[in-house]
């Protein structure tokens, strides 16, 4: 793979966590998302990388929101699953869901891509959000639930 189209999913995975958030807090739409996406108006950028000039992946974008949305319920069955007792998913920080959602459509969907890089990738996404150990628990959360959703 190519370093400009490891950046574009880079670019789609941050902005489908962020429309996941938005989609949430707000009450838009997925098609609102994925249109805010095509014109620019997500932010594609994290502490370590600005990628606002990068065009995202707009096939990965769409399959990661459209799914998390439709599947919902499965994926956050899935989540809840590998929680520690006692721990609901309405509990948990609004963008640390966004994170595990995101992560849990791209492992059930597309598994042309290895499970240690989604994993890694939706790790990376944790820290520009978390200084905390919730890094360590996206890790562990999308490794138990790679083992339920790419069965």
């Amino acid at each position: 793979m190519k370093p400009g189209e490891i950046d574009a999913r880079r670019a789609a995975r941050l902005a489908a966590v962020q429309a996941l958030y938005q989609m949430e807090i707000s009450g838009s739409t997925t098609a609102q998302a994925i249109a805010d996406f095509d014109a620019g108006k997500l932010p594609r950028e994290n502490s370590d990388t600005l990628i606002n000039e990068i065009d995202g992946d707009m096939a990965l974008f769409t399959t990661l929101v459209e799914k998390a949305v439709e599947r919902q319920l499965t994926l956050d069955q899935a989540i809840a699953r590998h929680l520690s007792k006692g721990w609901k998913l309405e509990r948990l920080d609004a963008v640390a869901r966004a994170i595990l959602r995101a992560g849990a459509a791209e492992l059930e969907q597309r598994d042309d891509i290895p499970v240690a890089v989604v994993i890694d990738e939706y790790v990376e996404i944790a820290k520009s959000f978390f200084e905390g150990p919730e890094p360590g628990f996206v890790n562990a959360t999308l490794d138990a639930c790679a083992k339920d959703l790419r069965a």
